[in-house]
């Protein structure tokens, strides 16, 4: 009964192992560096400011109505038992 019990604790701790093995190898790898920006666009803080260097128009989108228009179609069902107080 013992054994048993020993083997599935046995696996479980070798795919610990290999799981923090393969993120440690993943996150700290040679291929994992920071890039380094060119100064275009490291000058810019925003998006916005970028656009506008390079020639754009940045417009801004219309706000939202304050009132929203009426649904069309059928209002909606009433509950068929109202809770009362």
């Amino acid at each position: 009964m013992k054994r048993m019990l020993g083997r599935p604790v046995v696996v479980a701790t070798a795919v610990a192992c290999f799981g923090v093995l393969a993120m440690l190898i993943v996150d700290h790898g040679p291929w994992s560096r920071p890039e380094v920006q060119p100064a275009e666009v490291a000058n810019y803080k925003t998006t916005g400011e970028a656009a506008r260097a390079a020639g754009a128009t940045v417009t801004p989108t219309a706000p939202k109505p304050v009132l929203e228009p009426i649904a069309p179609g059928p209002e909606p069902a009433q509950p068929v038992n109202p809770a009362t107080p």
